[in-house]
């Protein structure tokens, strides 16, 4: 072959790949099925946070608050004026009896209407007393358990607040304010009923009570209070206080008893019952409870020598801050009461005279 008929060979076998090249046709690419368009993502509903006002400003005389989560009047009290038991303080200056978050309030930093005294009524706290007490009998000194019991449950249903005796003197001091609906609760000589039915329930309850004892009738026997079960009142909530030494009249003079031999006994009624309850009970005696309410001018100068505080009649009625310190009334409740007549030695408001 020669190379002329090779290259002719070659020419014409290229012009035919060319040609079958052009003449192919392209494979078509497949249609694409068509997909759901994705629906966009739900975003979460935030709303705007409300806007945070500051929550506390303090100036000379109060503080305005907002209360926040978690707060309560008892919190509130023991944060800006240092004493939880201050609660009512801030409730009661703000017309208020139960506390939400954003709710705002005025917190006094010093006491204000002092003794109780407004433009239009006076405050006045009642002392209550009591002597015995009975699982089911009941006479004009003795109350019934039941009817005790139902008498705490009333003073706690109907917001009255049961303050000890420092409290009421510090209140008739001046030196500080009571919730409107205070009351005071007293139990008289030392009779072991005080211990089994009386103590329980108070302490259920959480109240304080003062306990006037004197001391002769402190005797070993079944109706009678030991110092043991006194000592443990006495860390407990009970405050014992002085009822005498063997409960005589300290108004009047005993047969053929001269003025002298009546002034040194009276001192002596007065001054050995208080040593034996703080040597026994290691506590002071600051207060006093007159056998049968009696007194006049010499026992009350023999008290306010002898340096206690204040002293208590059996006269009924309540006690505004201008009481006599050494003759505050108290009101005897009886075993023929009904709930009644028991609501009826509460009062704490006096405006008639105001009126």
């Amino acid at each position: 072959m020669t190379k002329t008929l090779l290259f002719v060979i070659v020419f014409i076998l290229s012009v035919l790949m060319i040609t079958s090249c052009a003449t192919l046709q392209p494979t078509p690419e497949p249609t694409p099925v068509p997909q759901p368009e994705p629906k966009p993502a739900i975003q979460p509903t935030i709303e705007p946070l409300p806007r945070i006002e500051t929550p506390v400003r303090e100036f000379s005389d109060f503080i305005a608050v907002i209360a926040q989560l978690g707060d309560s009047f008892s919190s509130l009290a023991s944060k800006y004026l240092k004493d939880p038991s201050l609660d009512w303080f801030i409730s009661e200056f703000n017309g208020i009896t139960s506390l939400k978050p954003g709710q705002e309030l005025i917190i006094p930093l010093h006491p204000h209407g002092k003794g109780g005294l407004t433009l239009k009524s006076y405050q006045t706290v009642p002392v209550i007393s009591y002597h015995k007490f009975s699982e089911d009998k009941s006479d004009t000194l003795t109350v019934k358990k039941s009817a005790f019991e139902e008498q705490m449950k009333f003073l706690k249903e109907s917001g009255y607040r049961v303050i000890s005796m420092d409290e009421l003197f510090d209140f008739l001091d001046f030196k500080r304010p009571l919730p409107k609906k205070s009351v005071v609760i007293t139990i008289d000589d030392g009779w072991v009923s005080a211990y089994e039915i009386a103590y329980p329930i108070l302490k259920k309850y959480g109240y304080p009570a003062t306990l006037f004892v004197y001391t002769d009738l402190i005797l070993p026997g079944r109706n009678f209070l030991s110092w043991d079960l006194l000592a443990e009142m006495s860390k407990n909530g009970i405050d014992i206080q002085c009822h005498t030494k063997s409960h005589r009249n300290l108004d009047r003079r005993n047969n053929q008893e001269s003025f002298r031999e009546y002034f040194e006994n009276v001192k002596k009624e007065l001054t050995e019952s208080a040593e034996l309850i703080r040597k026994r009970l290691n506590k002071p005696v600051k207060y006093f409870a007159y056998p049968y309410g009696d007194t006049n001018s010499l026992v009350i100068a023999q008290l306010v020598k002898l340096g206690y505080r204040g002293a208590f009649t059996v006269e009924r009625g309540s006690n505004p801050f201008f009481v006599h310190p050494y003759r505050i009334n108290r009101s005897m409740i009886f075993g023929t009461f009904s709930l009644r007549d028991f609501e009826k030695n509460l009062a704490y408001l006096n405006d008639k005279e105001l009126r």
